[in-house]
């Protein structure tokens, strides 16, 4: 044993690798992404690692692995669950023979999420163990016991860290090299009864994992990780319930104090009965403090019902505790004085810090986004148009001045959406706008939907040859994989042309001249119809030299600023100038001013 300061995901995939982890799979997904990532790094090559197309193939991958004997892990994000959901579902019946832990990290907050979907919820949705761990050594600990639970009771198993265990650091103790666990594979066992699912299987199995589950009620119960922390004060009758990083907040605001009873879940499902009765037996009050939903919450309230209990419960459902948002030491320190009568903590006093400047989310300096979606916008001016987006960077494309994104639901949907809007406004313009990375996640099929039910509509796809927003991972249009292989590209175009969609355009939107000419000719056609505009993202190119501005020439007009929006362009003490550490020199400044006085050529 050894200690390392680690991120809580490098932590997490350290503690997958010490398991005995054999395969990996997964898409990126912030707060998820790393913990692929660091099991890639230490790879010796001995671990299969992919990137897989989405999240539902990967948790397919991982269970077929895992059919073999295999111990595997999946990440993912909580909304990508909603894309893995099909095969968890079935998965939860079929069962397991290799250790299998499904990844699926929560955003709170949400900090980089459409939602602050609790998968807690999906544990007992599925009917799958759920771990939930509380600091990075917690979850380095944590999801050894859960591969080794998973291949006990012969079941996938969900672990759900959150956004502040995941990005958190702390120095922890871990095995050696020495001690890794070595597991090897006996391989797939051909039999129909078990692993084809079948109605009359399925009723057998649910029987059984109804029976698993109360089982494993009894046995987290005992679980060292779900404990009570005995009161300090024992004419205290109030009680916490907590769990995951809330857990550390409580702790942090109750170090110097008369603490009460305090709870903590490791395992929200099964949720350890025995263990939570034993906690409310005399307690005149209870407060919840968790991340996100009342699942804690509910579950004492009912197992007050059922053991006649007059415990109250507190938390989010009483409004003690607020409904949305994630926890933080601050609030949890307040939601603890107003519960047990302490004087609120007084704010520290510091001094006045100097204003940060203002800088909303916006697409970065030279990103070929920024001109792929002008152009669209200066070739419709003036007709009737939607513009459907996706989720990636390029969602950034609704900040003014563009003004591009009209719809953002979850990946993928903008191409049906602007089918759906198509039909009902059939002398609407439609766009759907996707990434590169995104259409081969979750684009393809409603693009062979639009072409089988004969949509009027116009495919954006803004290829930077890359998926941007999470970190420049791989994909199936970068000709790399996460083992390092280099294979032929899967081309966009080809597969486009494969399923019908007869003009596919290919343009550099830095180009703009081209580009706008390009999307007055497609989107005049009738059909489905599709643009790739093809550039390299900023960030992995090298800049070129930074544009100029000719004061003598400028006239201050600010088209530059109004049309384009682009940090590198700033105003100071007036004037427009050119912010020469955020310039790529990517040229589309000057090819938008009206008199020339921007200088620099466009590097594509």
């Amino acid at each position: 044993m050894h200690t390392e300061f680690l991120m809580g995901n490098a932590a997490i995939a350290m503690g997958a690798l010490a398991a005995g982890l054999n395969v990996v799979s997964g898409y990126p997904g912030t707060p998820s992404t790393e913990v692929l990532e660091t099991t890639a790094k230490q790879n010796n090559g001995e671990i299969y690692v992919e990137w897989s197309t989405n999240e539902k193939a990967a948790l397919e991958l991982a269970a077929g692995a895992a059919y073999c004997g295999a111990r595997t892990m999946v990440t993912m994000k909580q909304v990508g669950l909603n894309v893995a959901s099909d095969p968890l579902m079935s998965l939860a019946y079929i069962g397991v023979k290799g250790g299998m832990v499904i990844l699926v990290a929560d955003d709170p907050g949400p900090i980089s999420s459409q939602t602050e979907q609790d998968t807690r919820h999906f544990a007992a949705f599925s009917k799958l163990p759920c771990f939930d761990p509380s600091s990075v050594q917690e979850a380095y600990d944590m999801i050894q016991e859960a591969f080794a639970y998973s291949e006990q009771y012969h079941t996938p198993v969900l672990f759900r860290p959150t956004t502040r265990v995941c990005h958190g650091y702390a120095s922890i103790t871990v095995k050696d090299k020495i001690e890794y666990v070595v597991n090897k594979p006996e391989g797939f066992q051909k039999d129909s009864s078990r692993w084809v699912i079948f109605p009359k299987l399925s009723y057998q199995n649910h029987i059984q994992i109804e029976a698993r589950n109360e089982k494993l009620a009894e046995v987290f119960s005992s679980y060292e990780k779900n404990k009570i922390i005995p009161s300090t004060n024992t004419t205290c009758k109030k009680g916490i319930a907590t769990h995951g990083i809330s857990f550390s907040y409580t702790m942090e605001a109750l170090h110097d104090k008369s603490a009460p009873r305090i709870l903590k879940v490791a395992t929200p499902f099964p949720f350890p009965e025995s263990l939570a009765v034993q906690f409310l037996t005399d307690l005149d009050e209870v407060l919840c403090l968790e991340e996100l939903d009342p699942v804690i919450e509910r579950e004492l309230t009912y197992l007050c019902g059922k053991y006649h209990l007059s415990t109250k419960i507190r938390g989010k459902l009483t409004h003690d505790v607020a409904s949305a948002g994630e926890n933080s030491c601050d609030s949890v320190a307040a939601n603890l004085a107003a519960f047990l009568g302490w004087k609120q903590p007084e704010p520290l006093q510091l001094e006045t810090p100097p204003e940060l400047p203002v800088r909303p989310p916006v697409l970065c300096a030279g990103c070929p986004h920024r001109a792929s979606f002008f152009a669209v916008k200066e070739a419709m001016k003036g007709k009737k148009s939607v513009f459907c987006g996706d989720i990636g960077c390029y969602t950034l494309g609704n900040a003014m001045p563009l003004d591009m994104v009209d719809t953002c639901l979850c990946m993928g949907a903008g191409v049906n959406i602007t089918q759906g809007i198509g039909k009902i406004e059939p002398d609407t313009a439609c766009f759907a706008f996707v990434g590169d990375s995104t259409f081969f996640a979750s684009a393809i099929t409603g693009m062979v939907n639009a072409v089988y039910n004969q949509a009027n509509m116009t495919l954006v796809i803004l290829d930077n040859s890359t998926t941007a927003m999470t970190g420049h991972q791989p994909h199936p249009g970068t000709g790399k994989t996460m083992m390092g292989q280099v294979v032929d590209k899967v081309s966009i175009v080809e597969t486009l042309h494969g399923i019908g969609v007869k003009t596919v355009e290919v343009v550099n939107p830095l180009h703009l001249k081209e580009a706008i000419a390009c999307v007055k000719r497609v989107a005049a056609q009738d059909g489905v119809k599709a643009i790739l505009f093809k550039s390299p993202c900023a960030v992995l190119i090298p800049s070129s030299k930074p544009a100029e501005i000719d004061e003598s020439k400028c006239i201050q007009c600010k088209k530059c600023i109004c049309t384009l929006g682009c940090p590198g362009i700033v105003l100071q003490n007036g004037k427009v100038q050119i912010e020469q550490a955020l310039c790529t020199g990517c040229g589309v400044c000057t090819q938008v001013c009206p008199v020339s006085a921007i200088g620099g050529e466009c590097h594509a």
